[in-house]
């Protein structure tokens, strides 16, 4: 045992463990784990007049988002805009349409959505290559973050009065660009709109123009206030645009 004196400083630790380093205060730890989810979610499907006469035919399908004033547990209130709407009068419409109605308090969940995608296109026969995405306001956000995100997964899609993070582009992963720059993107907005500004599409297209993006258009109707889904919906322009795509 060594007995050091010196500056005050009286020991009776053995020397060599002195001189051992201290253990650090970060140290670099590794974590593996495993999570699930179990998720839910209530929707009208709508199938074309002509969907069992031809066994073998695949069909385009639509996934369309509601706005915030369609949550709840009424499935009712989803058929008041949009193609949900649409079909009621037109039986012959050439799309298969999945239309989610999100809870009350609640936002558009990606994951969700995707679980309710692949569910349906393990049960019906759908052209998987001509998948569509729209949504009109809080559903037109929902657009824009679920397509960015996973545009693998779609031909095309419409956003209609929404809006977006455009860091979802900046900070992309690599894998995904050519999907991303290769999304064809038709948004649409109101110039009079008070609730969501047009700015917040503006800033989106702009964004997916800066980072390469070969089509993607913004069509601004001058007249209208936060309804511009009516006349987007209401336009057969817009399915024609659709059906014009494959992913």
């Amino acid at each position: 045992m060594a007995l050091l004196v010196g500056a005050g400083l009286l020991t009776t630790q053995p020397v060599h463990l002195m001189a051992q380093n201290p253990t650090p205060a970060q140290q670099e730890k590794s974590f593996k784990g495993k999570i699930t989810r179990n998720v839910t979610a209530e929707y009208l499907l709508f199938l074309p007049r002509d969907y069992d006469r031809n066994k073998s035919k695949r069909w385009p399908l639509i996934l369309f988002l509601h706005g915030a004033g369609e949550r709840g547990t009424n499935l009712a209130r989803v058929k008041v805009h949009g193609p949900p709407k649409i079909v009621q009068a037109q039986p012959d419409f050439p799309f298969v349409v999945v239309s989610p109605q999100c809870p009350t308090g609640q936002r558009w969940e990606s994951d969700v959505l995707l679980a309710l995608l692949d569910d349906v296109l393990k049960k019906h026969r759908v052209d998987r290559n001509r998948v569509y995405l729209t949504g009109l306001s809080m559903g037109g956000f929902g657009t824009w973050n679920l397509g960015l995100s996973h545009p693998e997964r779609f031909a095309a899609i419409a956003p209609i009065c929404g809006g977006g993070d455009p860091l979802v582009l900046l900070l992309a992963d690599p894998r995904k660009s050519r999907a991303l720059k290769s999304l064809p993107v038709w948004a649409f907005h109101g110039a009079r709109d008070a609730v969501v500004k047009v700015g917040e599409s503006e800033r989106m297209v702009d964004a997916m123009r800066q980072m390469g993006a070969t089509e993607v258009k913004l069509t601004v109707y001058p007249e209208a206030e936060h309804d511009s889904w009516t006349e987007t919906y209401n336009n057969p322009a817009l399915y024609d645009w659709f059906l014009s795509h494959k992913r």
